[in-house]
């Protein structure tokens, strides 16, 4: 079943289908990673995107029921090099054709994703269509140039209502914006009792489960199409302990006076180089992102960077210079990719426990 991707510069890359047998418009990026397929896929934080995996052959350890950072992948297609057909692994339960089929997601393999991959590098990302290779390119190309893509990608992935996640330990308030699986155990392996709410609740709702600390999550798309978020993080600044992963970094920054801006094709793999300016250390981190913050609106503000990536100089990590608050641009729960900066979630807990001794003491 041959099948093409129209970009919408006019460039047409045609393979082999597989996968649910449907047409998909989305942001085309691409993705470095080697292994992690079933993670990279099920991350809500790319929902409304096509991803290109770059390692040559993808599919061949199969899919299994562990690995899932989501329920419901909300990718719009899947790009590689080789589909593998049969799978070896003590875990596989099905294919990757299975697992597109049954989710609705089309891909298409036998291209050549170094090229694309050059060319999103040198173009930036791009809109793009895979179809049928019986489509007709000039009308695919009016469809394409004349759609704009979704900015409500957190509403799409976010949780409905609030659900718990028992623990004996600190109570965390995680605001899912699209929050992978991942992070949500990190907090049970240190037996926190964490409550998932919905992007848009409020700060006073937050208050009134009395948390020890508040999560924000991952999540996709332009963080400053999630207003009422901002306004949210202003309003418990102070208030409650916060560590911010991925958007929620972002958003803590626009929620700091800072501002962010949309990257070239941004940082989406599994081993960025990123330096802790505090100590030195680097650590190899698993990034997924699009967008990042701008060193220079940050000069009048009260955030100060900690971290930054070693191969663009862009800026990986946050802190408040007066409240108990940090942020990572970074995945330190990884899922897929190395898990250096898993102590992150330590430090998260310190952070707490301190603030709760001073209320003791000052009680």
């Amino acid at each position: 079943m041959k099948r093409q991707l129209i970009l919408d510069d006019g460039t047409v890359f045609t393979g082999e289908g597989f996968g649910a047998e449907t047409s998909s418009v989305g942001e085309v990026v691409f993705n470095t990673g080697m292994t992690g397929y079933q993670e990279i896929l099920s991350d809500p934080s790319y929902c409304g995107q096509i991803i290109t995996l770059t390692y040559p052959m993808i599919g061949n350890y199969g899919i299994n029921r562990d690995d899932y950072e989501s329920i419901s992948p909300a990718i719009k297609g899947l790009i590689v090099r080789e589909e593998a057909d049969f799978p070896s692994n003590w875990r596989t339960e099905s294919t990757l054709n299975d697992l597109l089929k049954a989710k609705g997601i089309p891909g298409l393999a036998g291209i050549d994703t170094r090229m694309l991959t050059r060319k999103i590098r040198e173009r930036g990302t791009m809109k793009g269509m895979i179809c049928s290779a019986e489509a007709d390119k000039e009308e695919i190309l009016h469809k394409l140039r004349a759609a704009e893509l979704p900015s409500n990608q957190v509403k799409q992935v976010s949780t409905k209502t609030a659900y718990p996640s028992p623990g004996r330990g600190f109570r965390v308030v995680l605001v899912d914006f699209g929050m992978k699986h991942g992070i949500l155990r990190e907090l049970n392996k240190r037996d926190c009792d964490v409550i998932v709410v919905p992007y848009n609740t409020s700060a006073k709702d937050i208050q009134a489960l009395n948390p020890d600390g508040i999560m924000l999550s991952n999540g996709p798309g332009d963080p400053k199409d999630v207003p009422e978020a901002i306004e949210m993080i202003n309003d418990i600044l102070g208030k409650i302990p916060l560590f911010g992963i991925c958007l929620g970094h972002q958003l803590f920054a626009l929620a700091g006076g800072g501002d962010t801006f949309k990257m070239k094709f941004g940082h989406r793999g599994s081993n960025h180089p990123v330096k802790d300016l505090a100590t030195g250390k680097i650590a190899l981190t698993s990034q997924n992102h699009g967008y990042s913050v701008d060193e220079a609106s940050l000069e009048k503000t009260r955030l100060e960077i900690t971290h930054i990536g070693l191969n663009d100089g862009t800026i990986e990590g946050l802190k408040h210079l007066d409240l108990p608050a940090f942020t990572v641009q970074y995945h330190p729960e990884a899922s897929p990719g190395p898990e250096d900066a898993n102590g992150l979630f330590d430090q998260f807990m310190t952070m707490m426990k301190a603030e709760m001794r001073k209320e003791i003491s000052h009680a």
